[in-house]
């Protein structure tokens, strides 16, 4: 390292400190400026003597340099013991959540609207725990606040506040995700030409319910209290933005209200909306087609009428490929349902493309998976006591006259008037494998239209990312407001996730990146150094990504805090 003079063409002399290292892949020794300090003329106004000044921070920055590859050396005391407030155990892996964190600017969003209020604590604090431990090591509001001391950033707040940030958070809910979506189309890149829309809902533990966590139609076939979410993600599955509904709301109606919100505030121009059957309604269609957007949605052929159901089954006009899958398709002028403004229902002809695809490998899951639920309805119509109308789902839908108490739920109907309806389940199983989907995109191929629909799997694998990685529920909060702004966390952490996802080439799963990055722990062992006891080829490759070299034994709090740093910039 030393102050390098650079004479320039109009005769003025540029001052810089340089350092040098070897380049390992090209074998020869290379520089790298250290600090640009300016022309000498213009320094000589400053400092008495430029170049002696210089010259002496050169040589403190050499011993700072040789301090830091110097070997610790240190003993400890066999009778030394440990202090009940000192956090021994830190987790490292954080900086690279922390990075995209700051790149998506949070931190400057949450100052500055914090600015006019009279909170006194640091919301941008708090949300980054919220938003770090849902992705490292999730749970309660109040477990998440007691393990704050386990990273590397400030914790000046307590537990009443954590409490008083959910309220703030929520009001800034809507706001947030708009100024999200302009850093991801800023930073990243938003790719919306096909949007995916799905509904899941998340149970809560807790038998009290009100107008907005209430009883509905689990997905996972809970008692419990539930609420809605609808989520639209774009091409890429990175999140645009959600929306929290009762838990009794039907999934259907949960689709306009998002994207008529979606359309006015976020900009996207003409887009093509993928999701599945519950979404597929008159009044959802014709909605779409009336915003002059397009739709790919998946039809119950089960559900379908007559005339579809015999198109499905009429093997005239599938194309075989191979000897397991085949398709065909039609144009087709489907009538359907709309709600008028007065609430009647209208008929309205939508010209649509329709897609029919048959797989065998999915008509053998279809019939394996049937075949252990009519082994559950069996067994229920021999042993109706331990069952009820929770725990024998799908399983009654196979039983002839079952009858439950409204009440609790358990089955009134006497075992020898029990029996199974084999009708209904070879109808079903006439069906099974077979596949259809309705677009209003008719010049796209079927192959095309096939593709667009099995991207959904994507905004699937959200609500599942959601539900085990980051552990969204139970929801341990009760209040609306709280409510809203768990949601909001949530879908924050799913954001950078999604990021890291993208950034590492999808080369991982979240779930295990995320472990990782929580394995990434150092600990106190003298005086400010930490001594780091976990690495592997994740870690590794992450590192080589983000310029942060995991595989380092042991660091001084000040190079920790100096790696933080460089990811807030």
């Amino acid at each position: 390292m030393y102050l390098k003079k650079t004479p320039q063409k109009n005769g003025r002399v540029f001052l810089s400190i340089v350092d040098g290292y070897r380049d390992k892949e090209k074998g020869y020794p290379r520089q790298v400026t250290i600090e640009k300090l300016g022309y000498l003329d213009d320094l000589e106004k400053q400092y008495d003597d430029p170049i002696a000044y210089f010259t002496q921070r050169v040589q403190m920055l050499r011993k700072e340099k040789a301090e830091r590859k110097a070997a610790f050396s240190f003993t400890i005391d066999p009778e030394e013991k440990m202090s009940s407030d000192t956090v021994y155990r830190k987790n490292f892996g954080h900086v690279v959540l922390s990075k995209i964190y700051h790149e998506l600017e949070i931190n400057k969003f949450l100052i500055s609207r914090q600015r006019n209020t009279k909170l006194e604590f640091d919301t941008n604090n708090i949300m980054k725990l919220l938003v770090f431990s849902r992705l490292l090591r999730p749970a309660s509001k109040k477990k998440t606040f007691e393990d704050r001391s386990r990273y590397f950033e400030k914790e000046n707040y307590s537990l009443d506040d954590v409490y008083r940030c959910l309220t703030f958070l929520n009001k800034q809910s809507i706001n947030l995700q708009l100024w999200l979506n302009d850093r991801i189309k800023q930073h990243y890149g938003r790719d919306t030409s096909l949007v995916y829309y799905d509904v899941t809902n998340y149970y809560f533990e807790t038998d009290n319910m009100d107008d907005f966590k209430t009883k509905g139609v689990s997905k996972e076939h809970r008692p419990n209290p539930i609420v809605q979410m609808g989520l639209f993600t774009d091409r890429n599955a990175i999140p645009i933005t959600y929306q929290l509904f009762p838990g009794n709301t039907n999934d259907c109606l949960t689709y306009r209200p998002n994207f008529s919100r979606i359309k006015k505030e976020y900009g996207l121009g003409r887009v093509v909306v993928v999701a599945d059957k519950g979404m597929c309604t008159g009044d959802n269609i014709w909605y779409t087609l009336s915003a002059k957007d397009g739709y790919v949605f998946s039809l119950s052929v089960r559900g379908a009428n007559k005339e579809m159901k015999d198109y499905v089954l009429k093997e005239e006009g599938y194309e075989w490929i191979g000897n397991e899958y085949k398709r065909k398709s039609r144009l087709y002028p489907r009538t359907i349902w709309v709600t008028s403004n007065s609430g009647k229902k209208m008929k309205k002809i939508v010209h649509e493309k329709q897609v029919i695809f048959y797989s065998e490998k999915y008509d053998k899951r279809a019939k394996a998976e049937r075949a252990a639920v009519i082994a559950k309805a069996q067994d229920l119509i021999s042993h109706p006591g331990k069952y009820s109308r929770s725990t024998s789902f799908g399983a009654a839908g196979y039983i002839k006259g079952i009858e439950f108490d409204k009440d609790t739920g358990e089955i009134l109907t006497p075992s020898k008037s029990l029996s199974i309806d084999w009708d209904k389940i070879k109808e079903e199983e006439a069906f099974d494998g077979y596949y259809a989907i309705v677009t209003s995109e008719h010049k796209e191929s079927d192959d095309r239209i096939i593709e667009m629909y099995r991207g959904l799997w994507k905004i699937e694998e959200a609500f599942r990312v959601t539900k085990s990685d980051l552990e969204a529920r139970p929801v341990y909060v009760s209040r609306e407001d709280h409510i809203q702004a768990h949601f909001l966390t949530c879908f924050v952490a799913l954001v950078i996730a999604r990021i890291l996802e993208m950034k590492m080439d999808h080369r991982y799963s979240i779930g295990k990146m995320l472990k990782s990055l929580d394995k990434s722990e150092c600990t106190l062992i003298k005086a400010n150094l930490y001594l780091f006891d976990y690495f592997d080829n994740v870690l590794e490759d992450i590192g080589n990504k983000f310029d942060i070299d995991f595989s380092i034994r042991s660091r001084t709090l000040g190079d920790i805090k100096k790696i933080l740093a460089k990811t807030k910039k």
